[in-house]
């Protein structure tokens, strides 16, 4: 199990720096990106769900990149409502898999972050090896133009979600073959009091072997 501590870096993004949180794993070859919520509601990298993903990673092994959207914290540019913030992870995306010997992706996000997460997925030569969204953002965000989706998707959500409408949810990926949607009950957008079990389902999905 992997306690490596973050290391702050820079990487160059299309409107210039983007501020990262980088760890390195046990596990050569593997690394989670992970994407923050909407910095129009005050999402950033320190996100607690943000987080909770980059520590599930990490204690699995793996390496993690978490960063800052342009606009957020010391991240050049301007918020782009998904369209540049696509364009941000790609340049992530691409900047790992030259600088830290990349062969496995895993690709993360949270709300606006999982819309963000799953574009980003459509445009990359190969799929990811696991890609989780965690409430992603369907409605706010075009998310019917990546429909059908190119590769699996592991989907968190919360029956009592108020801010991303779980039903929207359900119908996005109801016809998406290898989508799984696991249901947290009582648990809102933010996963009050429900860090614990979020953590040991993404584990499981991270780790399953099928």
């Amino acid at each position: 199990m992997s306690r490596a501590s973050e290391e702050s870096i820079v990487i160059e993004g299309p409107c210039g720096p983007l501020e990262a949180l980088l760890t390195r794993g046990d596990v050569p070859g593997l690394l989670a990106v992970i994407c923050h919520p909407n910095p129009v509601q005050g999402g950033t990298m320190h996100n607690k769900v943000v987080h909770t993903l980059m520590r599930t990673a990490r204690d699995l092994g793996a390496s993690t990149l978490r960063f800052n959207f342009r606009g957020v914290g010391t991240s050049a540019g301007q918020h782009d409502y998904g369209i540049g913030e696509v364009d941000d992870c790609l340049a992530v995306i691409d900047w790992v898999l030259q600088h830290e010997d990349v062969s496995r992706l895993w690709l993360m996000g949270f709300s606006f972050g999982g819309f963000v997460a799953a574009a980003a997925a459509t445009r990359l030569a190969q799929w990811p090896e696991r890609l989780v969204l965690v409430a992603p953002s369907v409605e706010k965000q075009d998310f019917a133009a990546l429909k059908p989706l190119a590769g699996p998707a592991s989907v968190m959500m919360g029956e009592d979600d108020d801010v991303v409408a779980p039903e929207a949810v359900y119908a996005a990926f109801a016809d998406e073959r290898g989508a799984e949607v696991v249901r947290f009950a009582g648990t809102g957008h933010f996963f009050h009091g429900k860090l614990v079990l979020l953590k040991a389902e993404v584990e499981r999905v991270l780790t399953d072997q099928a």
